[in-house]
């Protein structure tokens, strides 16, 4: 168990979305779910939590009730080395959700995501001020991020 890990607040879908999310990403597994007890403030044997791993990075799902939601205050970063790799990724988690800007999503249970090249770093951190305004302004035209047009416009190609 790693030291420390994110707490995703659910009202009743921990078990669907970790589910979810495992069949999405490689190196992915459920480790353990546990159920309300009798007694407890939600259903005796509801799902209470589910801790899973996503690429090697652990997770608690809680089903914690409706008293909270989602906001992209908060949001997962998933870095992609390919286009290949950043279209799958946004065309699962988008399913069922929205689309926002930038490399924004909101998948179908209202967790917010940034589907982000590794590439984009290096882009908006040049040393060349004309280069990153031009990958910037790219950028904020796009929903889906397009690697190939993000480096053209920080060529100025």
């Amino acid at each position: 168990m790693q030291k420390i890990s994110p707490c995703l607040w659910f009202d009743q879908d921990a078990e669907q979305a970790a589910n979810f999310y495992v069949s999405i990403f490689r190196n992915s597994r459920i480790v353990e779910v546990a159920r309300f007890p009798e007694g407890a403030p939600r259903p005796a044997g509801m799902v209470m939590t589910v801790r899973f791993i996503l690429d090697g990075q652990e997770f608690l799902a809680l089903n914690g009730g409706p008293e909270y939601t989602f906001s992209p205050a908060i949001s997962m970063v998933a870095y992609c080395e390919t286009q290949r790799e950043l279209d799958d990724l946004w065309e699962q988690l988008s399913a069922g959700g929205a689309e926002v800007q930038c490399g924004w999503l909101q998948d179908k249970f209202g967790v917010s995501w940034q589907i982000v090249p590794t590439a984009l770093p290096a882009l908006m951190s040049g040393k060349d001020v004309a280069a990153t305004q031009r990958a910037m302004a790219a950028l904020l035209q796009m929903k889906k991020l397009d690697i190939a047009a993000l480096q053209r416009a920080y060529n100025n190609s």
